[in-house]
């Protein structure tokens, strides 16, 4: 068993959107403006480990923090 795919989930766009409390149309303008990680590509379909969006949070709280 894998346990590192336990411990960071894949999760979808519409996921990622909503830990970030924004649309799915303004998450991937955050990709493409590469505010938001790149997703894994797999058979055509994108997932974001939940940990880097986790991260994306955590660099907003640190940056907050430090201005």
């Amino acid at each position: 068993m894998n346990t590192h795919a336990a411990t960071d989930p894949l999760i979808r766009d519409k996921d990622a959107a909503a830990m970030l409390s924004v649309s799915v149309r303004t998450f991937w303008r955050w990709v493409s403006e590469g505010d938001a990680p790149k997703p894994l590509k797999m058979g055509g379909i994108s997932r974001w480990p939940r940990s880097e969006i986790s991260g994306m949070i955590e660099r907003a709280k640190a940056a907050r923090e430090a201005a």
